[in-house]
This record gives structure tokens, C-alpha cells and sequence, in this order.
């Protein structure tokens, strides 16, 4: 093999490599606690930060702060005592389930944290598009003995850490009415929330440190949708209905499909499921209660240059969705829930225009999604839109539609039992019959070349690229230097993948990625949810799905409708078929239990769907216990006291607003800052910001608008010593109606006296009023 050689801009960023990863290690060092101490969740409590009620005053002079009662970020750790709430009696004598919806905010921190999904370093929220919400559907039998619980998430994904914690405060608040086997938790899979709330060190080190503020604030959100859906439930109807949806998807590895069996692919009009599920829940008396949809797509509109949390293109579906059905509410409001939840999503982009090489304009839809120029990182897949927040927009509003087409032309009722199975299983070590003669098995985690490649919805940061089969030297070294070396049986197993990073055989300072995995099923009637712990490919959701159908069928219970959903109860990357593994693009190489994943999961998922239809649920082993880790890295940014300019309060106007805009502009207007995540642990604001409208009739101003609205902007701009601006920004609508308008701002700042704890204190701004006029 000739020798390689290196240009001077790789020499360069070798050496960069070099000098990040001696920082890196110093500051693991440093920053880890290496103790490894692992505590098992069973029984364990955690505490809980309660949230103010959010205060608004509408008589806050124009241009004025007001400072409202100090929150210390002190925090007790306290062990509370279980209390059950009381099951409310509920009306029996009817056909159809106890329904109940809920809907509560789960944004997190928006400033001084990584975004999860394309682990780019250096994407960090900035500030907020739209709120990230946490929608919970509870449905239940008429006599109550049998319920279920799917919670869809605006979030990359469910962290394990995350759902041990939620189903430990069910507990203390329920009881076993919620439980593993009956709770389902997934994630939409936004490339723009928050990180930080993860606890395998892979998912750790992508979030630059785990944020208990985060992960308390989702948790909190989660439960409370939870709570809210429990609270609201009543008599009701749920019926289902089945459709294609065009123009919002493309395949991102068809060079990757095109390795399963041309029989296999025969059957098959398109290398993505175009089906949407819609479930639709009403009353008895018909009045709309909520819907949930399943659509296989990577919510990836938003690419990884933005710096704004937002939901994407899904969230964007949903707002469309429950601002119809709750007219007169404010986004995030209202009694309608829609949840647009992820499905087998992993070779599927939203950006259909397809990758082009972004330096010359031509195709790189190649095996290896490389351009001549630039390699792989030049190579990148581009949305229909004009940018990527119209990118996001017009694909939500293809699955908005999609859905309220299906919606409304739902007749097909859902009846029967509800029934749920559950299992923990090391992923590791699941031995998996082909035949009546050939068994082989899963393989500890490791990642492959490929995954360092990034994909055509947002590459890598060094030149790998999609499809590497052999092993690189110089990276071997490097990687054998800083992490040790892989062993002959984990290379042996996960070949065709060379392994770039053996996480299953790191452990410090807490294992790099889970060994135990949830499998779970619940059915309702005649549909059975398959809680899928990652991110399957489109053929391998399809075998998946035949094979669940099949057993099912076999013990009696025809006629099933499957249902996959993703990124639910832990995250364990990709899930692709053996045929696709052996090509390894960057979703084979990001399948990190090894070439037989899928096999080992259908023949996991068939135990528990023949344990439902055979009635002998009870019989299931519970499987080992998930570990939940103590004294997690803290993050790389750390808390800083907020400070004003001189001769200025927080909330003073720096840039004020013109006195008249005309729909279709930008009213922009610029605040003294305080840092954001502040807000997001004293919550005494519930939003950012506000537009309001002065209505004559009553003499008041009235909220039109607020940080959920996808109208307008919080940015925030981040100065030296704890200095720094918010910037609002109100994209005034067309239907915006003429009249007088102003802005608020609500903010958090942190205070520290001398030899005192640090506090949050509260703050508000109002600006001067304006005028929108329509010519």
C-alpha cells in the first residue's frame, strides 16, 4: 500500500486534533468524577424543583424593570415519602376508553448549551424560535383496569437516565398505575433542543456536560403532560385512519436500500414509508380531544448552523395542528393536543432537494457522499425552501395536511383490550437463531469510520466519509494512544465495520454506551406501539413490522395494525439490515450492537407480542435493572453572575422599535440582557416575550403572540463578564390586524453578594407602543 501523504490544511488539523484532545483529556481529568459508582434506580428518590406560577403585570411602566422575589440555586436534595394520588371513579357503562390529553412546556435551558442531534461542536442555542413541548396521551379500559400512557416529546431523543427518573416520580405520585411496561416515551427527534441530559459518557462528552437544569426541567414537563392527560381524562372514542404522503421525504443512503434483496425491494413502490398513521380521539358527544400521528422523517429542516431552539419541521406540523383546533388560544394552549411523533426515520431526510456538492453546485448522491472538492463536507442535502426555516415550514405544513386529511375522514374505531409487555435485555449478548441449525450473536458497542462521517443532512468535521470498510492507521493510532485499543473479538464481531471507537469497552468515568435496553409493546384493540429504543431504517422498520404482525397473528390476534415509534426509552443510535450493514454508510456504521441488531431485535420483539396475544404477559422475566449514574461531568460553561452596563437596569431598551411597521415587515427591538437559562431554573416567567395588541373596546392589552408563536425571534448575544443583549424580533403576519401593538420581555438575571449564595431574581420590560398598519 503506498504511503500516504498529507496536504498542509490536514497537517493543520491533525495537529488541532492533537492539542483538542490532550485539552479534552485535562479537562476529563479534571472535571470527572472517576469514582464509577453505580446506584440502582429501584426505590430510589430524587429531588424535585417545584415551578412558580407565571406572574405578568400589565401595569408595568413602558420601558421599566421590575425585580421580583429572589429563587437561590441552592438546592437540598431531599427523599420524599411515596403518596399515591386516589384514582378518581370513572363512568363504565359505555363503549370506548377513558381518554386524556395533556400538553406541558419541556424546553430546558436556550443559551450557554449544546444542541443534540448533529454533534457539531460549537452549536449552541442562542435563543429560542419555538417553545418544545411534551404532549401525553392516556387512554384506559371503561372498568380502568387496564391503561396506557404515549408521551411524545420535542426532543432529539429519550434519554434512559430521563425515563428512570420519570417512572420513578410516577411512582411516587400513582403508584403502579404507571409503569415501565404500560409508559412510553418518545422523541420527535429535533436536531434543535437542548442536550445535556444524558448519562453514557458518548451522549455526555457530544453534550459538553450534563445540565441537571435541563434534565429537571424536561422531567418536570414530561410528568406534568402526564399529570394534565390523567386529570383530563373522560369518556371517549378513538378511531384510526391510514394514508400515503408525498413530497416531504427522501432517502439519504439509497446506495444503502439498494443492498437488500431485489425480491425484498420488489414489494415496495419507494424507499421510504410514505404511510401516516393518524389516531383520533374525541368525546363522547364527538367534540375533538387530541391526535396523535406517526410518519417516518428526520426533523433535520433546521440545519446545523442554527443556533435557535425550535421543534422543526414535526413541531411545526403540530403547531399548525392544535392552533386550528384551539382558536382564540396562544401556542402552547388550549384543550387539543396533536402530537407528531418519529417512526422508523433512520435513512430518511426532509431535505428533498437532495445533496449537492455546496462549492459546485453539482450531484453528490454517491456511495460515499463525497464531492471532488472538498470531500464529505462539502456534500451537503438542501430543503425546498428558500432558507431553512421556509424549508421547515413547508414541510410541516405536507405533514399538517397529510394528517388533517387522515383526520378527518377517520371512521375506523379502535376497540378492544389494552395490554402492554416490557423487558430490560443486555444488547450486548443476545444470541440469535437464524435457523434451526446457525445462531449467532449481538456485539459489545463500537462505532465505525462511517459515523465520523457525518451524513448528507449534516457532515462530520474531518474528512471521513460514508462507506468506509477498512480500517485507517493513522486514526487507529491516534485512537489507540488517546482511548486504548479494541479487541480482537470486538473488531471480529462488528466486522464488516472497522471500529473507530470500542465504546462497549469503555467505562470511564461511566460506560460509554448502555448495555441494558427497554423493548416494549403496548396494544390497543387491534393496534400494538413498538417502542423502538433508536433510529431504524426504512427496511428494517418494514421487517420489523411483518414479523410483529406475523406473531401476532400465529397466537391468534389477526388483522394487527403496527405501529413503530422511535427514539423511545433509550437512545442506542441506529438500528440498519444485515444487507445494509455490510456497505457501511454512516447508519450501518452507527448500529452499534453489530451486523445482527435487527435480527436480535425482531426475535426480542416477537417474545413480547406472542406474551400479549397468549395472555401470559406475567410469565415475562423483568430482565436486569439499568443502571442510573452518580456525579455526571458538569458542563464546560459555567454559571456567571449577570451584570447590566453601567448607568442601566436589565430590560432597558438599547434599540427601540420604529413607531409604525406595515405587515410583512420585522418590528425589532434590542433589551439589557441576562443570561436565558436562568429562566430555566427560577420559572417564574413562562415566556421570554409577548406581543400584545391594545384593544379600544376594553381599554387593556391582549396577548397575540408569545415565544411558542412561530412569528417571532428571542436572541440572545452573549458579551464579556456576564454582560450581554436580547434582541426580539415579531415577523408581522399578513393576518395581523391593524392597530396599536407593544413588546414585552421577561427575563432572569443571576446575582451574587459578596459571601452570599448566588440568587435569580426576575425581571420585565415593556416597549414603547407602535402601530401596524396593513398599506
Amino acid at each position: 500500500m503506498a504511503k500516504r501523504t498529507f496536504s498542509t490544511l490536514e497537517t493543520l488539523l491533525i495537529f488541532l486534533l492533537v492539542m483538542m484532545t490532550a485539552i479534552t483529556v485535562a479537562l476529563l481529568s479534571l472535571l470527572f468524577i472517576t469514582s464509577g459508582t453505580i446506584e440502582n434506580h429501584k426505590g430510589k428518590c430524587f429531588p424535585v424543583t417545584d415551578s412558580p406560577q407565571a406572574t405578568q403585570s400589565s401595569t408595568t411602566p413602558q420601558g421599566s424593570t421590575v425585580t421580583q422575589g429572589p429563587t437561590t440555586t441552592t438546592t437540598t436534595t431531599r427523599v420524599s415519602p411515596v403518596t399515591t394520588t386516589p384514582e378518581p371513579p370513572l363512568f363504565q357503562n359505555f363503549s370506548g376508553y377513558h381518554i386524556g390529553v395533556g400538553r406541558a412546556d419541556c424546553t430546558g435551558q436556550v443559551a450557554d448549551i449544546n444542541m443534540m442531534g448533529y454533534g457539531k461542536s460549537g452549536q449552541n442555542a442562542r435563543g429560542l424560535l419555538t417553545r418544545l413541548y411534551s404532549r401525553a396521551f392516556v387512554l384506559a379500559e371503561p372498568d380502568g383496569s387496564h391503561r396506557m400512557a404515549f408521551v411524545s416529546i420535542d426532543i432529539g431523543m429519550v434519554s434512559q437516565r430521563m425515563r428512570l427518573e420519570v417512572l420513578n416520580r410516577l411512582k411516587s405520585k400513582y403508584g403502579s398505575l404507571y409503569r415501565r411496561d404500560n409508559v412510553i416515551l418518545s422523541g420527535t427527534h429535533t436536531h434543535s433542543a437542548p442536550a445535556g441530559y444524558f448519562q453514557y459518557t458518548v451522549f455526555v462528552i457530544a453534550s459538553e456536560g450534563f445540565s441537571n437544569r435541563t434534565f429537571d426541567y424536561m422531567v418536570t414537563g414530561i410528568v406534568k403532560s402526564i399529570e394534565i392527560a390523567h386529570r383530563n381524562m373522560k369518556p371517549g372514542k378513538v378511531f384510526i385512519n391510514k394514508g400515503n404522503v408525498d413530497g416531504a421525504q427522501l432517502n439519504r443512503s439509497p446506495s444503502s436500500y439498494l443492498q437488500n434483496p431485489q425480491s425484498e425491494r420488489a414489494r415496495y413502490s419507494s424507499n421510504t414509508d410514505k404511510e401516516m398513521v393518524v389516531l383520533k380521539m374525541v368525546d363522547l358527544n364527538g367534540d375533538d380531544l387530541g391526535l396523535i400521528s406517526w410518519f417516518a422523517i428526520h426533523p433535520v429542516s433546521m440545519n446545523n448552523s442554527n443556533h435557535l431552539v425550535n421543534s422543526d419541521n414535526m413541531g411545526y406540523a403540530a403547531y399548525l395542528f392544535e392552533q386550528e383546533k384551539n382558536k382564540g388560544h396562544l401556542p402552547g394552549q388550549g384543550p387539543f393536543v396533536a402530537a407528531f411523533a418519529s417512526s422508523n426515520l433512520g435513512d430518511v431526510s426532509s431535505n428533498i432537494r437532495g445533496p449537492r456538492c455546496i462549492n459546485t453546485g453539482e450531484s453528490c448522491d454517491n456511495a460515499n457522499s463525497t464531492c471532488p472538492i472538498g470531500g464529505s463536507t462539502t456534500c451537503v442535502a438542501m430543503g425546498p425552501g428558500q432558507d431553512m426555516l421556509d424549508s421547515t415550514q413547508i414541510i410541516g405544513r405536507i405533514l399538517y395536511q397529510g394528517a388533517k386529511v387522515l383526520y378527518a375522514s377517520a371512521s375506523q374505531e379502535v376497540t378492544g383490550p389494552v395490554a402492554s409487555a416490557h423487558q430490560w435485555v443486555n444488547m450486548t449478548n443476545v444470541t440469535v437463531s437464524l435457523n434451526s441449525t446457525h445462531t449467532v450473536k449481538t456485539c459489545k458497542p463500537a462505532l465505525g469510520y462511517s459515523f465520523a462521517a457525518g451524513t448528507i443532512d449534516g457532515a462530520g468535521s474531518f474528512n471521513f466519509s460514508q462507506g468506509t470498510t477498512v480500517a485507517d492507521p493513522f486514526w487507529e493510532n491516534i485512537r489507540d494512544q488517546i482511548l486504548g485499543r479494541p479487541s480482537d473479538e470486538i473488531k471480529e464481531c462488528h466486522k464488516p465495520k472497522p471500529v473507530l471507537v470500542h465504546t462497549g469497552e469503555l467505562s470511564k468515568p461511566h460506560p460509554w454506551h448502555p448495555d441494558i435496553v427497554d423493548v416494549q409493546i403496548i396494544t390497543l384493540g387491534s393496534l400494538a406501539i413498538i417502542a423502538i429504543p433508536g433510529e431504524l431504517t426504512t427496511m428494517s422498520g418494514r421487517r420489523l413490522r411483518e414479523a410483529i404482525k406475523a406473531e401476532f397473528a400465529t397466537y391468534g390476534m389477526q388483522n394487527m395494525t403496527i405501529v413503530l415509534s422511535g427514539l423511545c426509552n433509550v437512545y442506542t443510535h441506529y438500528v440498519t439490515t444485515y444487507e445494509e450493514y455490510q456497505v457501511q454508510r454512516y447508519e450501518a456504521a452507527s448500529t452499534i450492537y453489530g451486523p445482527h441488531t435487527l435480527s436480535a431485535y425482531i426475535q426480542l420483539f416477537r417474545v413480547l407480542a406472542k406474551a400479549i396475544a397468549t395472555d401470559t404477559v406475567a410469565n415475562l422475566s423483568s430482565g436486569p435493572e439499568p443502571p442510573f449514574f452518580k456525579d455526571l461531568i458538569i458542563p464546560l460553561i459555567p454559571n456567571i453572575v449577570d451584570r447590566a452596563p453601567l448607568g442601566k437596569n436589565f430590560g432597558d431598551v438599547l434599540q427601540p422599535l420604529n413607531p409604525k411597521y406595515r405587515v410583512g415587515e420585522v418590528a425589532e427591538i434590542t433589551f439589557v440582557g441576562a443570561n436565558p437559562k436562568n429562566s430555566a431554573e427560577n420559572r417564574t416567567h413562562q415566556t421570554f416575550l409577548t406581543v400584545e395588541k391594545y384593544e379600544d373596546t376594553s381599554g387593556t392589552w391582549q396577548a397575540v403572540h408569545n415565544d411558542a408563536s412561530w412569528e417571532t425571534r428571542f436572541y440572545w448575544h452573549k458579551g464579556l463578564m456576564g454582560h450581554s443583549n436580547a434582541t426580539i424580533q415579531w415577523h408581522i403576519p399578513d393576518t395581523a390586524h391593524p392597530g396599536i401593538y407593544r413588546i414585552r420581555y421577561f427575563g432572569h438575571n443571576r446575582k451574587q453578594d459578596f459571601l452570599k449564595p448566588p440568587v435569580i431574581l426576575a425581571f420585565e420590560s415593556t416597549s414603547s407602543a407602535f402601530e401596524v398598519v396593513t398599506t
